[in-house]
């Protein structure tokens, strides 16, 4: 997907979301108490939000703030020691309201002695999903994920990266309305995590609900609605990322390349009406997310071969609902394959999204695979170098042995 469609912007316009309220908290507080029940930590103290439908809402803060309480107290896993939450308009640990819910911990524990398919289809199982729908859903969700390749092998031979992606598969397996995400990108690789991104923008289109709890500010300015900030259990900020990070006492203008005589024009028109501050011109570059898959797309081009997890497919059909393919359900590698028109070298443009000028000969040489060494002759054969057996003296021993006479 563009950069220009992973920012809150396009996210807000949803045409999915509605104001249908689907998680409601008011005055949740959560303390924890030691083995004589006095107070240990007030892990979450007075927390107030709303989660609508099509909405995707992020939890922020740093470690200890109250982010994984609340999501456990949205899954039923924990009771509030005060306050009021409503799922789908029934209690967390309502069962019909849990069968709704996808969640992807912060950590992923799976079967390791399961390869790729049966531990979809046991996750399946417990949702009561017919063996044909299991076996459908779990091959559109492992090309979805990049695990396509690997259906055979066992879990614990995954690596962390790929242990999240069967894990994002499984919390998917049910078609859920509200989706919870624990840190979906830990361990990921920038493709993965981008494909991620995609995905939940997807969900999103669709109608779900995401609540995506992460360490990643980049991820969560790429797709989330609105966040909520944690601080010592309480929220010190909340609303949506346009208001929250707009800074209204400065100005940006982006132009094409101007000639030196027209940019000192412009520059002395401005400082005649700045009495504060200061004037910068510079060149925008692209982020270093643009530049690796770039790379990665060229390696692809050259087809240079991979033994890891490759790059997803589509989201899976179920869970676009028969909505059309759009952009941000494509494969990312194969969309940045694509060549480009590049602008005339008189008419370069300075859009922000733009970067600096890749040397393509270096690139290429980075991504030539190497050549293979070259393999000796075969020797000759054992039976052309090697003399014959004389098995005469190992018979007689062995007649001897047996006690019997050799004719």
């Amino acid at each position: 997907m563009p950069v220009a469609e992973l920012n809150p912007q396009s996210a807000t316009r949803n045409p999915q979301s509605s104001g249908e309220v689907v998680v409601s908290v008011r005055g949740l507080t959560k303390v924890f108490k030691d083995f004589w029940n006095r107070p240990k930590a007030r892990a979450v103290d007075n927390v107030d939000f709303e989660v609508r439908r099509g909405e995707v809402f992020g939890l922020l803060g740093p470690n200890g703030s109250g982010k994984s309480t609340t999501v456990k107290l949205l899954l039923g896993l924990l009771n509030p020691t005060k306050g009021h939450i409503e799922v789908f308009g029934h209690s967390p640990r309502h069962v019909q309201t849990k069968s709704r819910i996808g969640y992807l911990p912060e950590e992923s524990y799976l079967y390791r002695y399961l390869n790729s398919r049966e531990t979809l289809d046991f996750f399946g199982n417990l949702f009561h999903l017919s063996k044909g729908d299991r076996d459908n859903r779990a091959e559109q969700l492992l090309e979805m994920v990049g695990l396509g390749k690997t259906q055979t092998r066992a879990v614990g031979e995954f690596s962390k990266g790929m242990q999240r992606r069967i894990g994002l598969a499984q919390a998917l397996i049910n078609d859920p309305d509200l989706v919870i995400l624990d840190e979906p990108t830990a361990g990921l690789d920038p493709i993965g995590c981008r494909e991620v991104k995609d995905l939940i923008i997807a969900l999103a289109r669709r109608g779900k609900t995401v609540i995506l709890s992460s360490h990643l500010l980049s991820d969560v300015e790429d797709v989330c609605d609105r966040v909520v900030i944690y601080y010592g259990g309480k929220i010190q900020a909340a609303g949506t990322l346009k208001d929250l990070l707009a800074t209204p006492d400065t100005l940006q203008i982006t132009t094409p390349v101007l000639a030196r005589p027209t940019l000192e024009r412009v520059l002395e028109i401005i400082r005649k009406d700045i009495t504060t501050g200061e004037v910068r011109v510079d060149n925008p570059t692209q982020n270093l997310e643009s530049y690796f898959l770039d790379v990665v797309a060229k390696a692809k081009q050259s087809a240079a071969e991979t033994s890891g997890a490759q790059s997803g497919a589509r989201v899976a059909e179920y869970l676009r609902g028969g909505m059309e393919a759009r952009p941000a359900a494509e494969k990312v590698l194969e969309r940045l394959a694509l060549p480009q028109v590049l602008p005339a070298p008189a008419e370069p443009k300075a859009a922000v999204s733009a970067g600096t000028k890749v040397d393509d000969k270096k690139l290429e040489a980075l991504a030539k695979p190497a050549e293979p060494a070259s393999v000796p002759e075969k020797p000759a054969t054992v039976a052309q170098t090697e003399k014959p057996v004389d098995l005469s003296k190992a018979d007689e021993k062995l007649s001897s042995l047996l006690g019997g006479n050799k004719k």
